[in-house]
């Protein structure tokens, strides 16, 4: 089963699960999930190829699916699940494969659309370190700085480098090798999910356009849109306070 981070205690409201996007993990979401945690169990993933979890021959959004099933399985059997850029994905995969698991959804900046924003070349980025002259991260952000001057990139990315054992824990090479199949969105056939549905959007990301809201609407017939102002695809870090505000007044309203 996928590796798991757990804030607060079990309540007699269904624990909310979050998913993390690409190259990201549990640990990204804790301050979030601790925050979210006062009223309810929020119990944070490490997809498959990401983190603690698994690494696995297949990165499909059919089988992170059913990664997050069992998830829930073993955690009451129901949960209300927020994810983010893949992580929404897999989530609104889960939704229309097994909706009976699923209470309500939230989908972070992403649209059940193919799309062409491939991330192969920070695969490179982070492939092109040279892992036997990292003795701290400093070493690997050095490095990394020479192909990738994004600052906020590199701080994110390294989250994920073991320092002691000199690797990422990501599985980069399958991710590589995936890549097409993270970037489209499976036909689902007539699979709807008729739970209550956020999809909550950076206000200067062009993730989720008014385009989309159609494709939407037919697999997700109770969709809401909200966006969160002066932010793009990374919404949640770039205004964590605002993005929690969000996440808690919708599942509040919604009950």
């Amino acid at each position: 089963m996928l590796n798991t981070l757990s804030h607060g205690a079990a309540t007699d409201l269904p624990p909310l699960v979050i998913v993390h996007g690409l190259f990201g993990s549990a640990r990204n979401w804790g301050v979030i999930a601790k925050r979210l945690s006062d009223v309810r169990q929020v119990i944070a993933v490490d997809q498959r190829n990401h983190g603690d979890s698994p690494w696995t021959q297949s990165h499909d959004y059919e089988d992170m699916a059913a990664d997050l099933a069992e998830v829930i399985e073993a955690n009451g059997g129901r949960a209300d699940v927020l994810g983010h850029s893949m992580g929404g994905k897999a989530a609104m995969m889960l939704a229309l494969s097994r909706p009976e698991l699923v209470n309500r959804l939230i989908v972070a900046d992403i649209a059940p659309v193919t799309y062409d924003h491939t991330q192969t070349q920070n695969i490179e980025a982070m492939r092109a370190v040279d892992l036997s002259r990292v003795e701290r991260r400093s070493d690997a952000a050095q490095q990394l700085e020479a192909v990738l001057p994004d600052a906020g990139l590199r701080a994110f990315f390294l989250q994920s480098l073991d320092i002691k054992e000199r690797r990422w824990k990501l599985n980069l090479d399958l991710l590589a090798s995936e890549m097409p199949k993270i970037l489209e969105f499976p036909d689902p056939g007539s699979a709807q999910f008729d739970g209550p549905t956020l999809f909550l959007s950076g206000a200067d990301s062009d993730y989720v356009q008014r385009g989309h809201r159609d494709r939407i609407r037919a697999l997700f017939p109770q969709a809401r849109f909200a966006k969160i102002p002066g932010t793009g695809h990374w919404l949640h870090a770039e205004k964590p306070r605002e993005f929690e505000a969000a996440v808690r007044t919708y599942l509040a309203a919604t009950g």
